[in-house]
């Protein structure tokens, strides 16, 4: 789902999608291969509305999300130590918490389960472990792929990276 400003808001399902466009509140930017029907309407199949209307959206809003999925999304289901891509993931404090490391976007990285044992306790110049890429605050659309791992290929114009 769009926002009027071509913005990603969310993922929401095909119903849903049919509602808004039913109710008039959202148009159809692309369709499915296939329509829905009912007995009196054939619709085609919602894969990315836009909403008729701007809908105020926090920005801060994504920033107060961390979970281990969103997590995960942001560095791409990869080992930010050792490059290992899905497998057994963790989240991995970069700075150790009983170091004073805190839970903000900008010391949590995806681990492998390996990595993360390895690196134990330590400061990462301790343990001659450094992420590959340095943790921050993901854009908003990371939720998008959170709620959809494997993007369809009609969202991908839609998405900035």
């Amino acid at each position: 789902m769009l926002n009027a400003s071509y913005e990603p808001i969310n993922v929401c399902t095909v119903r849903r999608a049919a509602i808004l466009v039913l109710k008039d509140r959202a148009e159809i930017l692309e369709r499915g291969e296939w329509a829905l029907h009912a007995e009196s309407l054939t619709l085609p199949r919602p894969v990315v509305i836009r909403l008729k209307t701007y809908v105020r959206i926090p920005r801060d809003a994504h920033r107060r999300k961390i979970t281990r999925r969103a997590v995960f999304a942001r560095d791409r289901w990869t080992c930010q130590y050792c490059g290992q891509e899905r497998g057994n993931l963790t989240v991995d404090h970069v700075i150790p918490r009983s170091k004073g490391g805190g839970s903000g976007w900008d010391n949590i990285v995806t681990s492998c389960a390996p990595c993360n044992r390895r690196k134990g306790d330590r400061l990462p110049r301790q343990a001659n472990m450094v992420p590959r890429h340095v943790p921050r605050a993901p854009s908003s659309t990371i939720f998008i792929h959170v709620a959809a791992p494997v993007i369809p290929r009609a969202w991908e114009q839609y998405l900035a990276t």
